[in-house]
Parts: structure tokens; sequence; C-alpha cells
């Protein structure tokens, strides 16, 4: 690792470099895609692999969701009316998959690049927490290997970069270190991590249900037959994360997918990056641009429309939050720190809950304070009032007011409907669906609102400890949490962003 590096040594590193990111029409995808761009105009290339049928729609979409958003308002303010041509000089949109052999490019074009790129990026991931398994693996675990295979073939590859999530370490107690996932390492105690196994029970259920369904359903009925497969595979994601200790699929994936990487790297320089809850920009380009709903907005939505009052969480716990540009600022400099340190593999958490933590309270004072100073008004023009929110401290206790509430409500109408012959058999249906959703989603997420663990990043702040903060210009990659002070963070930025872009 370098002794010491500046703005200058970072910005001066990307000049000439060709930079190959996938996910950049991801939130992390396209801050980084940005801030390359706007700190560094002689950068070679930047290829991004996209998902099209061909390069003019794989073209049309990184215009359409990368470039042409909020975020790029300022370089787009920058370069003015050449601002269009900089862009397609420098950005390339490749139509491929990293779920594919060969990233689903054509072989010209795939030795073509391995002649080329000096970076490459990894943030493609599958981030639904209930996801279907056999998409999750495709893309969380495959696609690691297609990309380590890729990476093989680049004569002049100095770095691969993966992101994935602190969260990986599923829900410990106590400080979790930045150190790599061993081969058939599990959380559960007396069970062993195969992937190739889980790979072929995969494959093996798949070809059960197609069988039943065969047998069961006509050519008709492909929509039933798709969402029971659908239904099969989510419920076994789960199924199978909890038998091996993680909360749910995507951090089980995940973890999987950092494996795979550690087995068939060979001797390329790796970096691991594990972002806690990533949040809205801080500083730069655009401050609280956000994409995407995370863990904790959900409670921000539901106090701004005044819908959701109660949620699971006890305020003086701990939530572990990043801001998107610091998490970038994080990965640009380990690059820089780690190029062409050959068999090298370094894990860092971007995190914040061992330098500087923030409680859900702050989260909730600072919602309470901007909702007040700044009422919401409905579509009939009239002031929604903010109200209290009431927040259960455990499991337990929300089940039990759900029961209360909701559940024995609910078999009171169902009894009724029986006696009347189904007459609220759609009412009864539509709010029993609902019921379930809510239980799936305290299922699912109440893991991270009881979060007890904390990620130490003593990794990290050696990288910090690297960086010179001297000058203005240094600013522009600051990464450590200390500096954020979290209520004015939440009331003057975040919780904006989340009302400007996320409250449409």
């Amino acid at each position: 690792m370098l002794d010491a590096m500046d703005a200058a040594t970072i910005v001066g590193y990307f000049k000439g470099k060709s930079i190959l990111i996938t996910g950049s029409t991801g939130f992390l995808g396209k801050i980084l895609v940005e801030k390359i761009l706007r700190v560094q105009p002689d950068v070679h290339k930047i290829y991004l692999l996209v998902r099209g049928i061909d390069e003019p729609s794989a073209k049309q979409r990184v215009q359409q969701e990368v470039i042409d958003t909020d975020l790029f308002d300022l370089l787009r303010e920058k370069r003015g009316k050449g601002f269009q041509q900089f862009v397609e000089e420098k950005v390339v949109a490749l139509a491929g998959d990293i779920i594919h052999d060969n990233l689903g490019l054509e072989t010209p074009m795939l030795e073509a690049l391995a002649k080329e790129i000096d970076v490459i990026v990894n943030i493609a991931a599958t981030t639904n927490f209930y996801g279907r398994y056999d998409v999750s693996l495709d893309v969380n675990v495959m696609g690691v290997k297609h990309l380590c295979q890729f990476a093989k073939q680049c004569a002049r590859l100095k770095m691969l970069m993966h992101v994935s999530t602190a969260f990986v370490s599923g829900f410990r107690e106590g400080l979790i270190l930045e150190k790599p996932i061993k081969p058939g390492e599990s959380l559960r105690e007396g069970t062993f991590l195969d992937i190739d196994a889980e790979l072929r029970l995969v494959r093996e259920v798949k070809k059960q249900l197609t069988m039943t369904n065969s047998s069961t359903y006509s050519d008709k009925d492909d929509t039933d037959n798709n969402k029971t497969e659908r239904t099969a595979m989510k419920e076994l994601g789960l199924q199978r994360a909890r038998h091996f200790g993680w909360s749910n699929t995507y951090v089980f994936t995940k973890a999987m997918g950092e494996v795979l990487l550690g087995q068939l790297r060979g001797d390329i320089p790796v970096v691991i990056m594990r972002p806690s809850i990533i949040t809205s920009v801080r500083a730069d380009p655009v401050p609280g641009w956000m994409q995407g709903t995370r863990t904790i907005d959900t409670i921000i939505i539901g106090y701004a429309k005044q819908n959701l009052s109660c949620f699971l969480a006890d305020l003086t716990f701990v939530m572990d939050v990043i801001p998107g540009d610091m998490v970038v600022n994080a990965m640009m400099a380990a690059m820089v720190a780690h190029s062409e340190e050959k068999g090298a593999q370094v894990v860092y958490h971007s995190t914040s809950s061992l330098r500087n933590p923030a409680t859900y309270n702050v989260l909730y004072q600072s919602g309470r304070r901007h909702f007040y100073e700044n009422p919401r008004v409905g579509k009939d023009g009239k002031v929604i009032p903010t109200k209290e929110m009431y927040f259960f401290p455990t499991i337990a206790r929300f089940h039990l007011y759900m029961i209360l509430t909701y559940k024995i409500p609910l078999e009171i109408l169902h009894l009724v409907n029986l006696l009347l012959c189904g007459f609220f058999s759609k009412l009864y249906n539509d709010l029993n669906r609902k019921y379930k959703f809510v239980m799936l989603l305290v299922d699912v997420y109440g893991p991270f609102a009881f979060f007890k663990g904390c990620f130490d990043d003593m990794n990290l702040e050696r990288l910090r400890l690297t960086m010179a903060m001297k000058t203005p210009e240094d600013q522009m990659f600051n990464f450590d949490p200390k500096t954020i002070d979290w209520d004015e963070y939440f009331t003057k930025i975040h919780i904006p962003g989340v009302i400007k872009y996320l409250c449409k």
C-alpha cells in the first residue's frame, strides 16, 4: 500500500486508464462514473456493462438511467455545450451480463477489451433480500466467477475492485473484523457451506418443479407455472440462508460471492469493499441525491406521508449507515493504494458504527424536527399534520400488536365471510395478503433493526491515515465518518433528499 496519498495522486492514477464497471445503473455505480469523469477528464475509457439486446439498447439505457440523471448536473454545467460529446468520447456501453460466460460479449469485443482494461469494478448485484435463489446465485455468485475468468485474460489489469456488503458477517454481536470469508465457512456451527452443492440443489429443485408443473398445468397456464417457480425459489433462498446462519438471500449469496472470488482470483490484486447501509450523497456532486429505498428510508417515507403509525426498532440501537459518496471515495483511494499488488486481497469496511455511531433516535428526532419545520402538503392542498410514531423495541411486542390489531379482526372477518357465503371474500383476501406482506417484511428486515454488531474498520482507518487532507481538493476524497454531523446530515441533506427523490 502507498505510504501517502492526496487528491492529486488519486486523480492522476485514473489518467489514461480504461475501466470496466458493472452495475453502473445502480446507486453506487452512477456516483463512481460521475466522479471519475468529473475529476479526471483524461480517463481513457469507461466501459459500462449493462443488460440490453444490442449495443444501441445498451447505449440508450446508459444515457437514460445514468447520464441523464440529476447526479450529472454539476458535470453538465462544467462541460456546457460539450457535455454530451465528452460523455460519448469517454463512456462506452456494452450489451452484456455477468451471469453469462464471457460476460455475454462476442469474442472479438471480449478479446479487444482484454487487451485494454486496466481496472475492473464489480458493483453489479441483485439486492433483493427476499429474491429468487436461482437469480441471486446467478448474479451474486456466478457473476463473480465470470468476471474472474475475464480478469485473468486482461494483460494490463492492475486491480479488481469488488463491492460486497458489511452484512455478509451476518448479525453477530460485538466487534466484526475486516477479514475474508474462508471456503466452507458458515455462520451456523456444524454446517459446511459448499457452493457447488447449492448450485446443484437449485438445478434439481427447478427440474422437479418443471416436472410437477408440466403434469399439473396445461400450456396455457404458463403464468401459474412461473408464479409457482418464483415463489418456490424465493422460499428456497430464505430457507438455505437461514440454514447456514444468514438472515436473507441477499447477504447469503454475497458472502458466497466473496468466497468464490478468494478461490478464483489467482494473483490478481483484489479489494473487497463492504459498505453498511448506504445513504444519500453527503457532499458532492449533489447533496441529498439518492436512488432506491434503503431500510431506514421506510421510516422517513412512512413518516412523511403519515401512513406509518409504528415501526420496528429500538431507538437506542446503532444503525450503521454511510453516505454513498464516501463509499465511492474509499473505493477510488483503495484502487490507487493497492494497484498492481500481486496476490493482494484486502477487505475494507466502509461503515460508521465504530468511529461515529448514529442511533435510530438521531434519525427519528431529525425527522420530527424536519417535518415540524417543513410540513407536508397533501394532494388536496391541506397540510398533513405531523404525528408521533410508536416504535416497538422487540419483535415479540410487534407480533402481539399485529395479532391484536389485525390478525384477530381478520379471523373474525374470515368467519363472517364463511357465514355469508363468501360475501367478503375480496376484502378478506386483500387484507390478509397485506397482513402477510407486513409480517414478511418484519421477518426479513427485523434483524437490521436489532443489529448489535459493530464493524471494525481498522484497515480502512490505515488507508485514511495515508490521506493528506491539507487542501480543499483533498476533501473531494474524504471518507472519514468522524467528519459527519449526523443530526445535520439527516435534517438538512438526507431527509430532504428522500422527499425529493423518493416521495414522488
